[in-house]
């Protein structure tokens, strides 16, 4: 029993490793209280102020710190969306997707909060705000499974979650809601690299829709209902194209160079 325990296990180490330790560093801070907790988050958060400062170390420990609410109501579907991931691309090919989706969604809102700073756009007390979790790592796992859905319903599950998070992002104009569209694009992105994934299964699936409902909710938080109806909005316009290129793939196509004689030998 136990020894089929570890073997599952070691299917998404990774996983949860990640978790062991997220879960660590939650209860320590919860109970070292609050003082600790906030000195804590300000000294790993990627905003400006510390990036600006040489942190460049807040990029890899920022991804460790959650500050989203009570563990039990984000770490199952976190795990669940990891451990799927990983079941099916790997445990390397997840932690590059995160790695990607954390890091790389973290650089390009920072360049595009200095720009808009540097342009008054945006106060410079942003430079300072609190940008620490697992929220864009998590969006890119999500994104990374594009590549290995059946491809009949990739059209849809792209024009879904991309829809939401931009009508999300047009409607909150917060940039961490930008960067959870960076993240998804990325992760959508890295995953045509990834080449074969591991087979589908009733299990997995199940796991699937699990992980796409938590992302769903990461990805579409400031806007519920904006989300949904530009995610559906997003798919509807996604399966008439994939349709539509489909019907012309079966049209019959016609042999001009055939006809040519047949047409020649009518007019003479």
């Amino acid at each position: 029993m136990l020894l089929r325990l570890l073997a599952r296990l070691a299917l998404v180490r990774v996983t949860a490793a990640y978790a062991v330790i997220v879960t660590c560093v939650t209860v320590a801070l919860y109970v070292l209280g609050p003082q600790v907790h906030d000195r804590v988050i300000s000294h790993v958060s990627t905003n400006l102020h510390n990036l600006s400062h040489g942190h460049i170390r807040t990029l890899l420990d920022s991804a460790f710190v959650v500050d989203d609410g009570p563990m039990y109501v984000w770490l199952p579907g976190l795990v669940c969306l990891l451990a799927i991931a990983e079941l099916i691309w790997g445990g390397i090919r997840l932690t590059v997707a995160f790695a990607v989706g954390h890091i790389g969604a973290t650089i390009l809102v920072a360049a595009g909060l200095t720009a808009a700073v540097e342009l008054g756009w945006l106060p410079v007390s942003v430079s300072r705000a609190t940008d620490v979790g697992m929220s864009y790592g998590a969006t890119a796992a999500l994104g990374s499974l594009t590549a290995a859905l059946p491809r009949r319903w990739r059209a849809v599950w792209i024009g879904w979650l991309l829809a939401a998070g931009v009508g999300v992002v047009a409607v909150g104009r917060d940039f961490t809601d930008v960067g959870h569209a960076v993240a998804l694009a990325l992760g959508m992105l890295v995953s045509t690299r990834f080449g074969r994934p591991a087979h589908w299964t009733p299990v997995r699936f199940a796991m699937l829709g699990v992980a796409a409902a938590f992302g769903y909710l990461v990805l579409a938080s400031t806007d519920m209902v904006v989300a949904t109806a530009a995610g559906l909005a997003g798919a509807a316009v996604a399966e008439c194209a994939y349709r539509a290129r489909v019907r012309r793939r079966s049209e019959p196509e016609v042999d001009v160079t055939a006809a040519a004689p047949q047409r020649n030998a009518v007019e003479a």
